[in-house]
Protein backbone atom coordinates (compact mmCIF):
# COMPACT_ATOMS: atom_id res chain seq x y z
CA UNK A 1 0.00 0.00 0.00
CA UNK A 2 1.11 3.53 -0.67
CA UNK A 3 1.56 6.10 2.07
CA UNK A 4 -1.58 7.89 0.89
CA UNK A 5 -3.59 4.65 1.16
CA UNK A 6 -2.22 3.94 4.62
CA UNK A 7 -3.06 7.45 5.82
CA UNK A 8 -6.56 7.13 4.42
CA UNK A 9 -6.97 3.83 6.26
CA UNK A 10 -5.75 5.42 9.50
CA UNK A 11 -8.17 8.31 9.01
CA UNK A 12 -11.09 5.92 8.50
CA UNK A 13 -10.16 4.03 11.65
CA UNK A 14 -9.84 7.28 13.57
CA UNK A 15 -13.27 8.37 12.33
CA UNK A 16 -14.68 5.10 13.65
CA UNK A 17 -13.01 5.74 17.01
CA UNK A 18 -14.72 9.12 17.18
CA UNK A 19 -18.11 7.57 16.32
CA UNK A 20 -17.61 4.98 19.05
CA UNK A 21 -16.59 7.67 21.53
CA UNK A 22 -19.77 9.57 20.72
CA UNK A 23 -21.85 6.49 21.50
CA UNK A 24 -19.94 5.94 24.75
CA UNK A 25 -20.43 9.55 25.77
CA UNK A 26 -24.18 9.16 25.34
CA UNK A 27 -24.11 6.18 27.71
CA UNK A 28 -21.51 7.34 30.24
CA UNK A 29 -21.72 11.12 30.00
CA UNK A 30 -18.96 13.54 29.08
CA UNK A 31 -18.03 14.80 32.55
CA UNK A 32 -15.94 11.90 33.85
CA UNK A 33 -12.17 12.20 33.99
CA UNK A 34 -11.68 9.00 32.02
CA UNK A 35 -13.94 10.10 29.19
CA UNK A 36 -12.31 13.51 29.00
CA UNK A 37 -8.87 11.90 28.85
CA UNK A 38 -9.90 9.49 26.09
CA UNK A 39 -11.47 12.35 24.13
CA UNK A 40 -8.34 14.48 24.57
CA UNK A 41 -6.11 11.59 23.48
CA UNK A 42 -8.30 10.98 20.42
CA UNK A 43 -8.11 14.68 19.53
CA UNK A 44 -4.31 14.60 19.86
CA UNK A 45 -4.21 11.56 17.63
CA UNK A 46 -6.36 13.34 15.04
CA UNK A 47 -3.96 16.32 15.10
CA UNK A 48 -0.94 14.03 14.79
CA UNK A 49 -2.43 12.23 11.80
CA UNK A 50 -3.15 15.61 10.16
CA UNK A 51 0.49 16.63 10.70
CA UNK A 52 1.64 13.31 9.28
CA UNK A 53 -0.59 13.77 6.25
CA UNK A 54 0.85 17.26 5.67
CA UNK A 55 4.39 15.95 5.99
CA UNK A 56 3.70 13.13 3.55
CA UNK A 57 2.11 15.52 1.05
CA UNK A 58 5.23 17.64 0.79
CA UNK A 59 8.22 15.37 1.24
CA UNK A 60 11.33 17.41 1.79
CA UNK A 61 14.82 16.09 1.51
CA UNK A 62 16.11 15.17 4.95
CA UNK A 63 18.29 17.93 6.27
CA UNK A 64 21.71 16.95 7.43
CA UNK A 65 22.95 18.81 10.47
CA UNK A 66 25.59 21.39 9.82
CA UNK A 67 29.02 20.08 10.75
CA UNK A 68 31.12 22.08 13.17
CA UNK A 69 34.88 21.73 13.01
CA UNK A 70 36.59 21.42 16.38
CA UNK A 71 40.23 22.36 16.48
CA UNK A 72 42.79 19.89 17.82
CA UNK A 73 44.85 22.64 19.44
CA UNK A 74 44.75 22.60 23.24
CA UNK A 75 42.63 25.16 25.07
CA UNK A 76 44.26 28.00 26.94
CA UNK A 77 44.67 26.82 30.57
CA UNK A 78 43.78 30.33 31.78
CA UNK A 79 40.18 29.53 30.86
CA UNK A 80 40.05 27.10 33.77
CA UNK A 81 41.90 29.09 36.43
CA UNK A 82 38.77 30.08 38.38
CA UNK A 83 36.99 26.71 38.24
CA UNK A 84 36.95 23.82 40.67
CA UNK A 85 38.13 20.36 39.74
CA UNK A 86 34.84 18.56 39.50
CA UNK A 87 34.38 16.23 42.43
CA UNK A 88 37.61 17.33 44.09
CA UNK A 89 36.70 20.80 45.34
CA UNK A 90 38.75 23.95 45.09
CA UNK A 91 42.52 23.69 44.85
CA UNK A 92 43.23 25.79 47.94
CA UNK A 93 40.78 23.99 50.27
CA UNK A 94 40.88 20.63 51.96
CA UNK A 95 38.13 18.12 52.55
CA UNK A 96 36.60 18.22 56.05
Amino acid sequence: MSVHDELTSVQRSLDEVFRSLGRLEKQLGTGGLEMRRVRADANHLRESVALLRDAAASPAAPKRPELVTISDTPYDSALWSDSDDEGLGARDRHAP
